[in-house]
C-alpha cells in the first residue's frame, strides 16, 4: 500500500492559512513505472492482524507539486472542485495513541509518530491531542514530576507547525496497564475507601472517589491540592508552548477522564452492555456524606445506604422495582432525595476540578475543557436508568444536564462530548444517542458553552463519518472543533485511512480531484522521505 502526499504552498482555497492538500492511495503494482513510487521506505503503525491487512503498511512519498495560484474566486469555475457547506472556523484535531509516552517516560514509536504528524499537517488537520498520565509524570513520589516525554512531543508538534491539545489524565488505564501513581496505590492498599465502591463492596481502582476531594489523607494533602500542584507544574514547565503550540487543556474529571460515576465499568469488562449499571456510593466516605445529608433533610433512615430495589450491572431495568416506568421508586420522594444527592455530589466534584483548572490556567492563553460522556442507553425509557446510575438525574420529568452545563459556564470551560459518530439506527436497549446529543447541545446553546466533539474509538461505526459530518456541517454555533480518536494501527489501515482523508477534505471545504487537473499542474519532482520501518502498538 502506497500513500502519496501532495502539497502546494501557493494554493489559497479553503482555510485562510492552510495549503491545498490531497491524499491518495496507490496500488504499487499498478504504478511500477511511476518514479514517485520508487521509495522503499515503510512506516507501520501497529501490527495489522487481519489476513487481508497483514501485508499492508503505511508507505508514503512526499511530492512537490508546481501549480499556479488558484484564488477563492476561481473555485466556482474549476471542474476540479466541489463546494461543501461552509463550516467556517471548524478546527480538526486527531488524538495521538494513548501510549505515546511510555511508562518509562520516553516517546513510543517516535519515527512513526513523526511520519503521522507530517501526513496530518499536509492533509490540513489543525493539530493533535496528547494524553498526559498522572501515573507516569508523578509516578514515584508526590510533587516529583518528570515531563520529559511530554516535552519531547510538544517540541515535535511545534516543529511540525501543528497545534497541541493536552488531556491531563488523573485516572488509570487497565488496557495500557498504566496505574495511578505508585504512592497513591500504596495508600489505597491500606485504605481502600479512597476508591469508588459498589453495593457488593467491589472497588473501582482506576480513579479516586469524589468523596475524598477535600480530605488531607495523602501526606496532609487532599486530591484537589494534588491535582492543583500537577496543573501548576504543567503550566510552569510548558510556559514556552502555551498559547502558541498548546492551545487547549482538558482536565480529567473521573473514570476515563469523564465527569461520571464508574457505573457500567464492571459490565464493560464482561462485554455486557445491556444492563443499567449500579450506583457507586458505598465507600465509607460517600456513605458518611449520604448519612449527613439525610439527617439534614429530616429523614435519617434514608441515609443508611443506597436504594435496595435496584438491578445489578447486567440486569434490565425491569429486573427490580426502582427503575420501572410505571410505579418505580425513582418517582417517589425517597427516589428524588437519593438521586438529587447522588447527582449533586458529581456536580460539586466537577465544579471543584474546573474551578482549580480555571484558576491555574487563567493567565495562559489556552482553552480549558472537561469531558461529559454520552450515556445514551435506555434514553427512551421514562426513568433513563443508565444515566441515573452514572450520576445524571435526567428523566422524562427532569432535565439533568441543565445544572451541569451551568457549572461549565460558571467556570468558563468548554465541554468535550464524545459519541458524535453514533446514530439511533440499530441501537439496542431503548438507546438514543442523537436525542441525548441534541438535549446537551440545547443546554450548551442556552448557556453559551462551546462543545468540542469526539467520536468513540471502539467500536468503529460503519457510517460514523457521515454522522460526524452531519453534526459539523450544519449551522451549529455550539460546536467549533472536533477531535478524531485515535491514531494507531487501524487509523492508517487501507480500509480506514481513505475514509478519514475524505472526511478531512469535507471539513476543510475542499475536494480536489488531482486527476482532473491539467497535466502542466502536475509536474512531479520527487522528494523521498527516508524513514525506517517502525511499529506502533494499537492504542
Amino acid at each position: 500500500m502506497e500513500v502519496s502526499l501532495i502539497g502546494n504552498s501557493q494554493m489559497k482555497i479553503g482555510k485562510a492559512d492552510e495549503n491545498l492538500r490531497d491524499l491518495r492511495f496507490f496500488n504499487l503494482r499498478n504504478n511500477y513505472n511511476n518514479k514517485v513510487l520508487i521509495s522503499k521506505t515503510r512506516v507501520c503503525f501497529g501490527q495489522l492482524v487481519n489476513s487481508e491487512n497483514r501485508n499492508h503498511g503505511f508507505r508514503f512519498t512526499l511530492r512537490a507539486v508546481k501549480a499556479d495560484a488558484i484564488s477563492v474566486e476561481e473555485k466556482d469555475n474549476s471542474s476540479s472542485l466541489r463546494s461543501l457547506k461552509s463550516v467556517d472556523g471548524m478546527r480538526l484535531f486527531v488524538g495521538l495513541p494513548l501510549d505515546t509516552v511510555s511508562k518509562s517516560n520516553i516517546v513510543n514509536h517516535a519515527r512513526a509518530i513523526t511520519a503521522g504528524l507530517q501526513a496530518l499537517k499536509l492533509m490540513g488537520v489543525d493539530g493533535v491531542e496528547l494524553p498526559v498520565w498522572w501515573g507516569i509524570v508523578e509516578k514515584d513520589a508526590m510533587r516529583k514530576y518528570d515531563w520529559s516525554g511530554c516535552l519531547a512531543i510538544a517540541e515535535m508538534v511545534q516543529q511540525m507547525g501543528l497545534k497541541l491539545h493536552v488531556s491531563l489524565c488523573f485516572h488509570a488505564s487497565q488496557e495500557l496497564k498504566i496505574p495511578l501513581p505508585d504512592w497513591v496505590s500504596r495508600i489505597g492498599e491500606a485504605e481502600p475507601n479512597i476508591y469508588f465502591t459498589d453495593r457488593a463492596g467491589r472497588q473501582y481502582k482506576e480513579c479516586l472517589s469524589l468523596a475524598i476531594d477535600d480530605l488531607p489523607i495523602f501526606d496532609s494533602r487532599s486530591p484537589i491540592q494534588m491535582y492543583q500542584d500537577f496543573c501548576e507544574s504543567f503550566n510552569s514547565t510548558f510556559a514556552p508552548f502555551m498559547g502558541s503550540t498548546i492551545t487547549g487543556v482538558t482536565i480529567g474529571l473521573g473514570p476515563d477522564g469523564e465527569l461520571r460515576y464508574p457505573s457500567c465499568d464492571h459490565a464493560k469488562k464482561h462485554n455486557n452492555h445491556s444492563g443499567v449499571g449500579e450506583f457507586q456510593c458505598y465507600d465509607n466516605y460517600m456513605l458518611e456524606h449520604l448519612k449527613q445529608h439525610a439527617e439534614e433533610m429530616g429523614n435519617p433512615m434514608w441515609g443508611l445506604g443506597g436504594p435496595h430495589d435496584v438491578p445489578t450491572y447486567d440486569e434490565l431495568p425491569s429486573a427490580s422495582s426502582f427503575f420501572k416506568d410505571d410505579g418505580g421508586s425513582w418517582e417517589t420522594p425517597y427516589g428524588d432525595f437519593f438521586l438529587s444527592w447522588y447527582s449533586n455530589q458529581l456536580i460539586s466534584h466537577g465544579n471543584r476540578i474546573l474551578l482549580l483548572a480555571s484558576a491555574v490556567f487563567s493567565k495562559s492563553p489556552v482553552i480549558v475543557s472537561g469531558k461529559l460522556p454520552l450515556v445514551h442507553s435506555w434514553y427512551n425509557t421514562r426513568s433513563h436508568p443508565s444515566e441515573l446510575t452514572a450520576g445524571f438525574y435526567n428523566t422524562v420529568n427532569r432535565d439533568g444536564y441543565e445544572a451541569l452545563v451551568q457549572m461549565f459556564a460558571k467556570n468558563s470551560c468548554r465541554i468535550i462530548l464524545p459519541g458524535m459518530d453514533l446514530s439511533d439506527a440499530h441501537q439496542p436497549n431503548g438507546s438514543s444517542p442523537q436525542s441525548l446529543q441534541l438535549q446537551i447541545e440545547g443546554s450548551c446553546r442556552k448557556h453559551g458553552v462551546a462543545i468540542t466533539g469526539e467520536n468513540l474509538s471502539f467500536p468503529r461505526v460503519t457510517d460514523g463519518f457521515e454522522k460526524i459530518k452531519g453534526s459539523l456541517l450544519e449551522d451549529n454555533k455550539v460546536m467549533d472543533s472536533f477531535t478524531y480518536q485515535r491514531m494507531g494501527a487501524d487509523f492508517f489501515s487501507p480500509k480506514h485511512f481513505p475514509l478519514f482523508t475524505a472526511f478531512v477534505r469535507a471539513v476543510n471545504q475542499l475536494d480536489l480531484d488531482v486527476d482532473d487537473m491539467p497535466e502542466t499542474r502536475r509536474v512531479c519532482e520527487p522528494v523521498h522521505m527516508s524513514l525506517e520501518a517502525v511499529q506502533m502498538q494499537v492504542a
